[in-house]
């Protein structure tokens, strides 16, 4: 294999189901990781939850960045291209150096099953190891890690770390973490370990986390207890530009007023103020200083997440595929203006809440240009035009073979005092943006 394209082919093909294959479970990459012979080298921050732990690695990546270390941050998926899953320093890694990390691990793979042949591994377990053999090579200080799905059997978790946050809990996945938001708490407190800082960034956290914290001897630190954030109230004269973060160490109560993160939405203060207490929690080995702090926060741009391309009409881009997730779009969009109408370009797949995650924005869309997403997970625009009718969601209906065919039209249609909003699937998001590129 020559290319990183030949390299995906084949990690692709070592599942049945290809790239959306899931397996969840540890000891396939356990053995091939010893095979390896990984080692853990520096400071390990995995990020877990339902929605936020995108945004709270970006956060992380990019303070410690400004703190000067050389930081390895592995995320997952990516938009336009596999090297954005794997970022040091803030830039995506080259495909000659994401090369030589697949040739690796597949040498490992080859000889780590139980009976001394080949292991079968997942794209996602594949693409894991070879992320640390980049990061090994590249000599980082920090890794941040973020969770794939749920927690507890997923592949990042073969890693041990050193400071472990869950952003929130909501419903996602439940095929495979179960029905509830307390079976899905257990799933996603499995990645906290007896004895090291554990962050819940969760209002409302699940008793099942509460209990699996306790009972491995986690140090638990909660949202609103623990750490949190303050915003001036409207009617304050103090500059209401900034908000409050604030922590509890050592009995103590800490306070730092910060301008508000580079990431639109109120919902950022959370995954700021969890990524800024797990830094708090690291001072000893990894101390931040206010000088690397607020560029960090201030700076920091993820494609997707509430994403507003400059120009006329507004253009949003948001990777929301949930409930919770579009609750909260729906509110981002509330405090955007006035716009004449709003025009939305929408894919799901299909073994997402579909009607649960359109329902925050009934009434709220003036035409739904609906995209049909390819694969075996994909739902057709003509589903998803049965679901905007029977929820009586309001506005006319464009069914679309493709995202980049919905752009089109939704741009062709839209006025310069309209807003089109692209969402529900990361597909969705990345189709737009092949639209898009040059805008954004």
């Amino acid at each position: 294999m020559q290319t990183l394209a030949d390299w995906l082919a084949h990690l692709e093909g070592l599942h049945p189901k290809g790239q959306a294959g899931i397996e969840l479970g540890l000891d396939r990459i356990r053995r091939v990781k010893d095979v390896l012979g990984q080692q853990q080298h520096c400071p390990v921050i995995i990020v877990g939850g339902t929605n936020g732990k995108g945004s709270t690695c970006a956060y992380l990546e990019n303070i410690l960045k400004h703190g000067g270390y050389k930081v390895g941050c592995y995320t997952s998926p990516h938009l336009l291209a596999y090297n954005e899953r794997v970022r040091v320093d803030g830039r995506p890694i080259d495909d000659a150096a994401l090369c030589a990390a697949f040739a690796r691990v597949e040498a490992a793979r080859l000889t780590a099953g139980t009976d001394g042949g080949p292991e079968t591994l997942t794209y996602f377990e594949f693409g894991t190891l070879a992320a640390w053999e980049v990061f090994a090579a590249a000599g980082i200080e920090v890794a941040v890690l973020e969770i794939g799905l749920g927690g507890r059997l997923d592949a990042v978790n073969a890693y041990e770390p050193d400071i472990s946050i869950v952003t929130g809990i909501a419903l996602d996945h439940t095929d495979w973490l179960g029905p509830d938001r307390e079976a899905i708490g257990f799933e996603k407190a499995g990645i906290y370990r007896a004895g090291k800082p554990a962050f819940c960034a969760d209002p409302n956290p699940p008793q099942s986390l509460l209990d699996h914290a306790a009972a491995i001897g986690a140090d638990l630190h909660l949202l609103g207890r623990d750490f949190g954030f303050e915003r001036p109230a409207a009617e304050a004269s103090e500059n209401r530009l900034q908000w409050r973060w604030w922590c509890k160490k050592d009995g103590q109560l800490l306070k730092r007023s910060l301008a508000y993160p580079g990431l639109r939405g109120p919902t950022q203060l959370l995954n700021a103020s969890v990524a800024l207490a797990a830094l708090e929690a690291l001072t000893a080995r990894l101390p931040v200083t206010m000088q690397a702090i607020r560029p960090g926060l201030i700076e920091t741009e993820l494609a997707g997440r509430f994403q507003v391309l400059p120009g006329k009409p507004a253009i949003v881009l948001d990777v929301g595929h949930n409930p919770q997730a579009v609750a909260v779009l729906a509110g981002n969009l509330s405090n955007m203006g006035f716009f004449d109408r709003t025009h939305a370009v929408v894919g799901m797949l299909a073994d997402k809440d579909i009607a649960g995650a359109l329902q925050p924005l009934k009434g709220r869309v003036d035409y739904w240009h609906l995209a049909t997403l390819d694969g075996p997970r994909g739902t057709a625009a003509e589903a998803l035009a049965a679901i905007v009718a029977d929820g009586d969601l309001g506005g006319e209906v464009f069914c679309h073979p493709s995202p980049e065919a919905a752009t089109e039209a939704a741009k062709g249609a839209a006025g310069e005092s309209d807003r089109i909003l692209i969402f529900g699937s990361f597909l969705t998001v990345a189709g737009a943006l092949r639209v898009l590129r040059p805008q954004s």
